[in-house]
Parts: C-alpha cells; sequence; structure tokens
C-alpha cells in the first residue's frame, strides 16, 4: 500500500466520520485545518482508522501525530511491520 493510496482512504473515512464531502487531506492537514475535527472526533476517527486498516495503535502514539503525516506514517510502520 502506497502513501497516495493510504491518503486516499483516510479522506474517504475522515468524510464520512466528520460528515464532510469536501474534506481533502494533505500530510501537513492538521485538526486545526478541518471543521469539526475535535477531540471526541478524534476518538472516532481513531476507532474507524484501526478497523479499517486492522491495527491498533498505542495512546502515547497517537498523542506524538502533530499532522496526517505522523499518522500516516505509524499507519506505514505498521502495515510493513
Amino acid at each position: 500500500m502506497d502513501t497516495n493510496q493510504i491518503l486516499d482512504e483516510l479522506n474517504n473515512i475522515f468524510r464520512n466520520v466528520l460528515n464532510n464531502k469536501s474534506i481533502n487531506l494533505t500530510p501537513e492537514t492538521t485538526a486545526k485545518d478541518v471543521d469539526n475535527w475535535d477531540s471526541l472526533s478524534n476518538i472516532h476517527l481513531v476507532v474507524e482508522i484501526e478497523a479499517h486498516f486492522k491495527v491498533r495503535f498505542k495512546t502515547s502514539e497517537i498523542q506524538e501525530w502533530k499532522n496526517v503525516g505522523d499518522l500516516m506514517s505509524s499507519l506505514e510502520k505498521k502495515k510493513n511491520a
């Protein structure tokens, strides 16, 4: 799975969870850049991402994410492990 494919799938997850079809994530996107991406919706996003990609994140991993690129790096590491 390449970076573009991961980003496309994350876009779909974010659009569905946040009910916003206009979301267009980039690796530099942060929660401040996306309407309704708050602490509660972040939990829903992580649950959906874990289910979709069949991975599990530790709380410490999630807390280190500063942007979508950090999330993607964590996903790539888990998928390639």
